[in-house]
């Protein structure tokens, strides 16, 4: 008749016995769990291990596995450097960069191959930043969206 009576109407030792039944049924319920696992790893320990053969040796990918040479993009070695316009004044540690022919705007800035950046102004000074490397580039560029030839290709194809 315990079990019928509200929650409020209950004694604290029909409380305690409600407590610890349910404890009871939750640890009865858990090494139940861990008996069924310990079962189950002593099942899979009996089996045969599985017959691991070498690997054969991986063989090199053949010319056909590529892209057509059209398609293929040109690695980081395959290029001098990387070009981006800055238009906006260019704020290192602090302070806005400037040239000493007084441009502090408009940048064109280069990655070269060996991770050095260099800054031209817009009247063709050009002289490295060791403040700024490769990662402050790949953080401020956009997706390289053309390849040019020579220098001045790619100064005409970023307005300079």
């Amino acid at each position: 008749m315990t079990g019928k009576l509200p929650h409020a109407l209950r004694s604290n030792a029909e409380m305690e016995i409600c407590m610890f039944r349910r404890r009871t049924r939750a640890d009865r319920a858990f090494r139940e769990a861990q008996r069924a696992g310990q079962e189950l790893l002593a099942m899979h320990s009996e089996w045969p291990a599985p017959d691991l053969a070498s690997p054969a040796a991986p063989t090199a990918p053949s010319p056909s596995d590529f892209l057509p040479p059209d398609f293929r993009a040109p690695s980081r070695q395959d290029v001098e450097g990387f070009m981006m316009r800055w238009d906006l004044p260019l704020v290192i540690d602090g302070e806005v960069h400037a040239c000493h022919c007084g441009a502090y705007r408009n940048w064109i800035v280069f990655n070269m191959r060996d991770d050095s950046v260099w800054l031209r102004c817009e009247a063709g000074h050009a002289t490295e930043e060791p403040r700024l490397d490769t990662a402050w580039y790949n953080r401020n560029s956009l997706p390289v969206d053309a390849f040019h030839p020579t220098l001045e290709d790619g100064l005409r194809h970023l307005g300079h």
